[in-house]
């Protein structure tokens, strides 16, 4: 349940979003989680694409049940409502079509050659270093009340990120370095993701998934084309090599002289990430 009224959006962000044509944004100064709050809002039926934006998150969620550290004024901390009608099998491909969506969001705001890791990490640089996460969340899947919930996170500022993780994760500010002018604009790029997000899904939708699949090959390249990766599974840890997205969006690996397909879990790539 949703326990309190949201705080009036700022006008930067209703401005931004009106001229998109997109649903308006639903704005917590402070909150517990966004992704919570937006499976709330849809079981109300409001629009698709309609999302929730806070300044902080209390108790802000990552992949595989870690943390998401959200402070003040440091990061955009962003969920937005999808519902997979005619979707169908297609369903699962909204992370990857989320990952595509925030990397063109942040390239276009701040001219930074990002890349993807799978499954849903944009990163730069080389080691990798993490720049935004992306968190899916289903409810109610296979009845008509179906919702899928994008959770954004996306680092503007070094504060957000701890500093047991400052050789890891970045900023969008830190990476534009001593060139950035002025700070990027959140609205802005509160709109992008949101828009970028519509339209990858809209592909999903016209059979266009190949377009979206071929994307995220594109920007996640170099993760991709013959790296060694470890991963642990039921075997125990494995170590391979990644040589491809499947049309499923699962990772494909070489191990142990067979094929295999990774489709959950934490892998590491050895000569990109920093462990």
């Amino acid at each position: 349940l949703i326990s309190r009224l949201p705080d009036p959006t700022p006008a930067d962000v209703v401005d931004a979003v009106a001229s998109g044509g997109l649903p308006p944004v639903v704005y917590y100064r402070d909150v517990e989680s966004t992704n919570d709050v937006a499976l709330a809002l849809a079981s109300s039926g409001v629009p698709e694409f309609t999302a929730v934006l806070a300044d902080v998150q209390q108790t802000g969620r990552g992949r595989l049940g870690r943390s998401w550290f959200s402070p003040a004024g440091a990061g955009l901390y962003l969920s937005v409502i999808v519902r997979p009608e005619g979707l169908d099998a297609r369903t699962p491909l909204i992370t990857l079509a989320a990952g595509v969506a925030v990397a063109l969001a942040i390239a276009d705001a701040s001219d930074l050659r990002v890349e993807l890791k799978w499954p849903n990490d944009v990163v730069i640089g080389r080691p990798w270093r993490k720049l935004a996460g992306i968190l899916c969340e289903a409810s109610a899947v296979g009845t008509s009340d179906a919702v899928v919930v994008v959770g954004i996170g996306v680092n503007l500022l070094p504060a957000a990120y701890p500093a047991e993780l400052a050789d890891r994760a970045t900023s969008i500010d830190r990476e534009r370095g001593v060139w950035c002018d002025r700070p990027i604009a959140r609205a802005g790029l509160v709109a992008g993701c949101i828009q970028q997000l519509r339209e990858q899904v809209r592909r999903l939708r016209a059979d266009e998934t190949a377009l979206v699949l071929d994307r995220w090959r594109e920007l996640g390249r170099a993760g991709l084309d013959g790296a060694p990766v470890q991963w642990t599974d039921e075997r125990g840890p494995c170590r391979g090599i990644a040589y491809g997205l499947g049309d499923d969006g699962a990772l494909l690996v070489r191990h142990a002289g067979r094929q295999d397909r990774l489709v959950a879990g934490d892998v590491v790539w050895e000569r990109l990430s920093r462990v």
